[in-house]
């Protein structure tokens, strides 16, 4: 039935995706994050969607006459330069070299959304297009595996559907994290239009904790509190917060079993956690093939090469300061266990500089947007968005601490959508302010319009 559906729907999408290349854009990454081939098991099965939809995309928008400017700005430079950083330790790489190019085959289909994400994306419809495929994807896996949990009592262990991007269950618990704030950006500019879609949306946001809950995740956990300490400190209405807080651990304390409450109190005696110590192991390996390479790293997926694990334990104890109590490799390779590592060991210390100027320079765009906006007094919903895409990045920035997640495709999107906003949305929005405000009117509510590029289109105001 659900091929037959499938199937029956998709000459109807392919038709809207060819005539709006900014609908193919947002199947893209919805393909990418829901994995249609898990949830179909005919012919229907055989389809290669995020490829065909991928493609539909990119003939799109070269058939498309009214295509914008690209505009990269230092950000969008500095993802690129990371990504002929990576080619490059590919290249060079020591580990399995066809385990490496497969992974530098996966990865330079995220850039390439990056780039049809800066070629597309201009206005407000073309962002919330994208953000409904995230909340689409991600959200609905969150919805039916928080049901499972729930009506389970909490014995359901929540975990990716095999072959998926997001199999392991931490790096599911991080992306239903990062989706909290996209939720709830739709939710203040949706939820007012219609009641289901607000209903929906609510109901979403609220099973995308119990399914962080359901996945066991520690690395989650912490950033789900920290997702949630944030929106209550700028929130303007705390009392409403608080009180679904207290409703929401209310239900979770009822159906969490003792596993789970044991696993959450081994965060505070992480160095006591044979767990988290095993991580440590992994991140004093990565950093000591850093060491050994430290230009390029060892190329993608050397960590987990047997011979190059081999070798980088003989040198473990050459840097006793790397604390890692009593615990000693394991005689298998194994993940780096942090975005931070896993960059590090893979392509050096050069290649993690590359990756922290991206995730730093994107979140400071996103937060100067906002403030940008907000001090114009312009469009509330930008600034909202800006906001919610910097919480989004700050989520993966602290939950992917102790995670081997650093080339996930939602992270590279959000640098994408940042871009957009800091060259096309935000100017627009300036212009539209100033345009409207009277022309003896010697008061200056906002930043200065005179450095903005000319060359934006006008249809980029929303």
């Amino acid at each position: 039935m659900r091929d037959l559906l499938l199937l029956g729907i998709l000459p109807f999408l392919l038709y809207a995706m060819f005539k709006r290349p900014f609908i193919a854009l947002g199947m893209w990454p919805w393909t990418a994050l829901f994995f249609p081939n898990g949830w179909v098991y005919g012919i229907a099965g055989s389809i290669r969607y995020n490829l065909l939809f991928a493609s539909v995309t990119i003939i799109s928008y070269l058939v498309h006459k009214d295509k914008p400017k690209l505009q990269l700005t230092g950000l969008g430079m500095m993802v690129l330069l990371f990504f002929l950083w990576t080619t490059a330790s590919t290249v060079l790489g020591i580990g399995n070299a066809e385990a490496a190019w497969m992974y530098w085959n996966r990865f330079w289909k995220v850039i390439a959304l990056f780039v049809f994400v800066l070629l597309i994306v201009e206005k407000k419809l073309h962002i919330d297009m994208v953000l409904w495929g995230v909340a689409l994807s991600v959200g609905f896996y969150a919805n039916l595996e928080a049901l499972k949990f729930i009506l389970s009592g909490g014995h359901h262990e929540i975990a990716g559907l095999p072959g998926h991007v997001l199999t392991d269950r931490n790096e599911l618990s991080l992306a239903f994290v990062m989706t909290l704030p996209i939720c709830l950006y739709l939710l203040a500019e949706y939820g007012k239009r219609s009641q289901i879609v607000k209903l929906g949306l609510i109901g979403t946001m609220a099973l995308l904790v119990f399914a962080v809950i359901g996945t066991q995740s520690r690395g989650g956990f912490v950033s789900l509190l920290a997702i949630g300490a944030y929106l209550f400190v700028k929130s303007d209405r705390k009392g409403l917060l608080a009180l679904v807080a207290a409703v929401l651990i209310l239900a979770i304390s009822g159906i969490v079993t003792s596993e789970w409450t044991s696993r959450m109190d081994s965060i505070q005696g992480a160095n006591e956690d044979s767990s988290f110590m095993g991580r440590v192991v992994a991140w004093k390996l990565s950093f000591i093939l850093a060491m050994d390479n430290p230009f390029f790293g060892g190329g993608f997926k050397a960590l987990e090469t047997k011979f190059v694990n081999d070798e980088l334990i003989k040198s473990f104890f050459q840097y006793s300061w790397f604390y890692t109590g009593d615990t000693l490799p394991p005689p298998f390779a194994r993940a780096a266990h942090s975005v931070y590592f896993q960059v590090l060991g893979d392509h050096g210390f050069g290649g993690l500089a590359i990756y922290l100027a991206c995730l730093i320079g994107a979140f400071r765009k996103a937060a100067k947007a906002a403030r940008a906006i907000r001090e114009a007094h312009g469009a509330v919903w930008l600034s909202n968005l800006a906001s919610m895409i910097q919480l989004s990045i700050f989520a993966f920035a602290l939950g992917g601490a102790a995670l081997s997640f650093a080339y996930f495709d939602l992270i590279f999107t959000l640098f994408a959508l940042t871009i957009v906003i800091e060259t096309r949305l935000v100017p627009a929005e300036l212009r539209r302010i100033a345009a409207q405000r009277p022309s003896n009117d010697p008061v200056q509510s906002g930043p200065s319009t005179n450095n903005l590029p000319s060359r934006l289109p006008a249809r980029a105001q929303s």
